[in-house]
């Protein structure tokens, strides 16, 4: 048994860069191309101005349709590298690499990638990583393909050993259908996990991810949590958000405390053309280098959410990026981005 030193970081800690596969007109999104071409030109540009930005596209023609606007935008241009790799969709937080530290060396683990359980295709999806391995995207940083499914937005790290998820995620039959002991045992040793904060309530209509985590609470430090709550009793998701932020006052810190919990407010419900939920929330913000990226949505609360979100993050700018495109498909800000920690590129 290897006697390695294992860590995953906290998404604080000093990044590389930041991965995207950007929307294109071979997908689900095609209807709503131009707009989530802005967000996704001022998420990159935003990045850029801090650390170098990764993006997947679908063909060559695509890659010069990105190159155009994001030289439109001002992104920094030395910072930005475009990979020409198929995908069937945009959410790199679940089919992109999850890093960890063995012995202070960064290490891709390459999880498989099902689909949010079979629901979509995702047969391209799962190869992106591996792909852009081969075409260099990540420098000479080692990779490992891990036969297991775990995906990026269903865990959060404090860079101390804790990880926060939800049971409804991890343990759906859909995924590995393993028994939560299989599971930790397994997340331990490839993660590095020494403790386990397991949420079995909190869900956002229109969600399709079985309670991915990063769509309800997340670590902003080791000792404080941002969470989402709803405000209206009427509203379907207020006794599950509600049972979660019971959940949340019963968990403990390393040094036994409890946490500094933050409440995040609630934006007004959006709905698809067909009368579906969208999933609008603001719990899915993305921290890179001196700064927080946090999705807003046109609504009377994007306001409050990004104060909350300073407090929690003084020595960050906090930066709203309009999200309503990407909810359109079920996800937001967060669900189209994975960070790479510091020392990705340089092994």
């Amino acid at each position: 048994m290897s006697t390695s030193k294992i860590v995953l970081p906290a998404e604080w800690q000093p990044q590389a860069a930041v991965l995207l596969t950007w929307p294109h007109t071979h997908s689900d999104w095609r209807p709503w191309l131009t707009e989530v071409d802005r967000t996704c030109t001022l998420l990159s540009a935003e990045i850029s101005r801090r650390q170098t930005v990764l993006i997947g596209c679908y063909d060559a023609d695509h890659r010069d349709h990105v190159q155009i606007l994001l030289r439109a935008a001002g992104a920094i241009a030395e910072r930005i590298h475009l990979y020409c790799v198929p995908s069937n969709d945009a959410w790199a937080r679940d089919h992109g690499p999850i890093t960890v530290y063995r012995d202070g060396v960064p290490v891709l683990l390459n999880f498989r990638f099902n689909g949010w359980g079979g629901k979509f295709a995702h047969e391209l999806d799962d190869e992106i990583t591996v792909r852009l391995h081969r075409l260099g995207a990540f420098g000479a940083t080692p990779i490992q393909s891990v036969d297991l499914i775990l995906e990026g937005g269903s865990i959060e790290s404090d860079g101390q050993g804790a990880l926060l998820t939800t049971s409804r995620c991890l343990l759906t039959p859909t995924r590995n259908g393993l028994p939560r002991e299989v599971l930790e045992r397994r997340l331990r040793e490839l993660l590095g996990i020494e403790r386990f904060l397991w949420l079995d309530q909190g869900h956002l209509g229109g969600d399709d991810t079985d309670s991915h985590i990063d769509t309800l609470a997340r670590f902003c430090d080791p000792g404080t949590i941002a969470y989402q709550t709803c405000a209206d009793p009427a509203d379907s998701d207020y006794a599950s958000l509600r049972a979660m932020e019971q959940e949340l006052r019963t968990f403990r810190t390393l040094a036994g405390k409890p946490y500094r919990l933050v409440p995040l407010p609630w934006p007004r419900p959006r709905y698809s053309e067909e009368g579906q939920r969208l999933p609008a929330g603001y719990a899915n913000f993305l921290i890179i280098n001196e700064a927080v990226l946090a999705p807003i949505y046109d609504d009377p609360a994007d306001a409050q959410a990004l104060a909350c979100l300073r407090a929690c993050f003084p020595g960050r700018e906090v930066i709203g990026i309009p999200s309503l495109p990407l909810i359109r498909q079920y996800g937001s800000l967060h669900c189209v981005t994975m960070q790479l920690p510091a020392g990705v590129f340089k092994t």
